[in-house]
């Protein structure tokens, strides 16, 4: 039975009712003066606490999704993976599996409203892995416009985060699809992922020497299944990041590493360094300028500008990176442009992200080069893209 699953979470309150109602008529029976009796006591309450905690625990993370299964919660390794990862002309590997169509609350057909698809991505440089979704917009499915490509967006969720939330908590999907029917932004696809990419290891997107080949799996292995399966733009800087928290600073890395991928950027109440922990391990072995330029207030200090367009979030009250992004702004140089988007107050929390999702998701759109016309853009590594 799945961590997150309903059944699972029914059986918890059924059992916090049991205990709850076998305390209150036990606790007459055990209400004397003895050893037994305070053992019973004190079972009852211990049975009454723990169903109820446990009924807490798990609406928590269905709610924000920290843990997407018991093998993520556990740190386990994930089993052995089976996957057709050739794409459909000459058996080249393409690193990724299309699965079924997700509910993702939008309005109408796909021809109407788009569609999102569970994925599943192999990294062939890294060997690292990941479960997903791809939002493709109505025109993906239209007639009219089956020789075009669209531009692309990678969203991240924090860590440890599940892709889901991206779609039930910020309602990405839904807010792209009512966007395109409403003219408001061009056709676009969203690949919607988390930065977990080793369970129960925070890498911080971050290439760890001797270790996870985290940034690499983004910079090169997500963008190259993508391209292998589905109609993209491959333009310079026609790619686009975006993340709240640890995925926001995954965004904004993305774009200052490697910007010939990634020529947008945006980072909502980002983290802007990895302090190592017992969720991340040794990210640096030890090599101080490696770590210097994982911090992107340094990078964007001390390091060549990229020819990028970033954007950075925080609050004057309720975030704890208000200072640092007031820094990395002030000290981008030109070809490097950052927008501030600053609320006066707001949590380090999905409410915020809630807010702040519709307005990023049109600066993206803004930012983004000119989509090429169909005839441009047959450079897509498979040259068999889905349809």
């Amino acid at each position: 039975m799945g961590l997150t699953s309903e059944m699972f979470f029914a059986g918890l309150v059924i059992a916090a009712l049991v205990a709850s109602v076998l305390a209150l008529w036990l606790w007459p029976r055990v209400a004397r003066a003895s050893v037994p009796s305070w053992l019973g006591r004190i079972g009852l309450l211990v049975a009454v606490q723990v169903t109820v905690l446990g009924v807490l625990l798990v609406a928590v993370n269905n709610s924000f999704g920290f843990y997407s299964s018991w093998q993520d919660l556990l740190g386990a390794p994930v089993g052995k993976q089976v996957m057709d990862t050739s794409d459909a002309k000459g058996g080249r590997p393409s690193g990724i599996k299309v699965g079924g169509v997700v509910q993702a609350g939008l309005k109408g057909g796909r021809e109407q409203a788009g569609e999102v698809e569970s994925v599943h991505f192999q990294g062939l440089a890294s060997g690292l892995s990941s479960d997903g979704f791809v939002y493709l917009p109505p025109q993906y499915f239209q007639k009219a416009h089956q020789d075009e490509r669209f531009p692309v967006v990678v969203a991240l969720t924090g860590y440890p985060g599940v892709a889901s939330n991206l779609i039930t908590g910020l309602k990405i999907p839904r807010t792209v699809s009512d966007d395109i029917a409403a003219k408001k932004i061009r056709p676009v696809i969203y690949v919607m992922v988390r930065p977990t990419v080793v369970p129960g290891r925070d890498t911080n997107c971050t290439d760890v020497p001797g270790g996870p080949q985290a940034l690499t799996f983004f910079n090169q292995d997500l963008p190259y299944a993508v391209a292998s399966r589905f109609r993209t733009t491959e333009g310079p800087g026609s790619w686009a990041a975006v993340g709240d928290s640890t995925g926001g600073y995954c965004a904004l890395k993305f774009a200052m590493t490697n910007p010939a991928r990634y020529g947008v950027a945006a980072g909502l109440s980002a983290d802007y360094g990895a302090a190592q922990d017992s969720q991340t391990g040794d990210l640096y072995a030890g090599n101080a300028q490696y770590k210097r330029e994982q911090d992107l207030n340094w990078r964007m200090a001390h390091m060549p500008p990229a020819p990028v367009s970033l954007l950075v979030s925080s609050s004057k009250k309720g975030e704890g990176n208000y200072k640092q992004t007031l820094q990395l702004a002030a000290d981008a140089k030109w070809p490097t442009k950052v927008t501030k988007l600053i609320r006066d107050e707001g949590g380090h929390n999905f409410k915020t992200w809630r807010a702040e999702y519709p307005d990023v998701i049109r600066w993206i759109d803004q930012q983004l080069p000119p989509t090429p016309s169909a005839a441009s853009g047959a450079n897509s590594p498979s040259g068999q893209p889905h349809s």
